[in-house]
């Protein structure tokens, strides 16, 4: 039994009359005739009743109908599934994220995707960088977005935003009068700042920004996220430097202060695999740094 055998018997079930259904078919009525005749023989059953005035299904050809709509149904549904897939616009998508990308545009890029694409299935996991590294090296995720740019061998990445570092401070510190900071000045202040372990890349950055302003930061608390550090300063616990997109988060006991001088820049860049060919990656990046330059 074959898709043609299938669809050459559901089309004269449906007509009850061989000259029209071979006419839908597009092949002569003795072809169709012989065909279907063969197609009984194969199988051992009578499926069509014919003479020269009617053909009517036997109750064998009535269950075989059903079921031959079915097959054809999921042969069809199979093979659309393939040619998408081969345009790379079906399938799962794993996606790595770090925290504050929640605040860069993510969620707004995965619904547009999702718009366009709605038969990809994106599945979201929030790893730091090197866990991001480690989940595409063994292929446990398919693209990341991540604080990164050591090149390797089977890692790439490319930049996907550029923000300044601006100061956090409780709505009632001295401090929060000024329009800009200064960063020399909080040489004497409690910083708030990621465990070296969990981030090293954000650690060491704002350690080097405060060294080149003349002073090592005194790191009273460490937080894993940037959500719980403007929440540790907002109840007085210290002082942070943040990137920009944080001031989102902004409430009436904390305020956000851009830093004179050199600032630094908070880099984001989407990571995926060196070697890989994978045209539903390239869709999601692109789709991603869209979103993310339109703000």
């Amino acid at each position: 039994m074959d898709l043609k055998q299938l669809r050459y018997f559901v089309a004269v079930a449906h007509e009850l009359h061989f000259g029209r259904a071979a006419a839908r078919l597009h092949i002569s009525q003795p072809a169709l005739s012989f065909d279907i005749k063969k197609f009984e023989q194969q199988l051992g059953v009578v499926l069509l009743r014919r003479n020269n005035k009617r053909v009517e299904l036997t109750s064998a050809g009535a269950l075989l109908l059903v079921e031959a709509e079915r097959l054809l149904a999921h042969a069809a549904d199979a093979e659309q599934l393939v040619r998408r897939s081969a345009d790379g616009l079906t399938g799962r998508l794993r996606v790595g994220f770090v925290n504050s990308m929640l605040l860069r545009g993510l969620p707004e890029a995965i619904e547009s995707f999702a718009c366009r694409h709605p038969r990809i299935d994106i599945v979201l996991k929030e790893l730091n960088t090197d866990e991001q590294i480690a989940a595409l090296t063994g292929r446990r995720i398919d693209i990341g977005c991540a604080h990164w740019n050591r090149p390797t061998h089977d890692i790439v990445s490319e930049t996907l935003c550029h923000e300044p570092f601006v100061c956090c401070l409780p709505v009632n510190h001295a401090r929060a009068r000024d329009q800009t900071i200064d960063l020399a000045n909080l040489a004497d202040e409690a910083f708030i700042l990621f465990p070296r372990a969990v981030s090293p890349h954000y650690h060491d950055q704002i350690v080097a920004l405060c060294i080149g302003a003349g002073f090592s930061p005194q790191i009273r608390h460490e937080a894993r996220l940037w959500q719980t550090v403007v929440t540790m300063v907002e109840y007085g616990m210290g002082i942070a430097l943040v990137p920009e997109p944080l001031t989102r988060t902004a409430s009436d006991r904390v305020c956000f202060r851009a830093l004179a001088g050199e600032t630094g820049a908070s880099e984001v860049r989407v990571l995926r695999r060196a070697c890989a060919d994978e045209r539903l990656v390239d869709a999601f990046a692109a789709c991603l740094k869209d979103t993310v330059a339109r703000g």
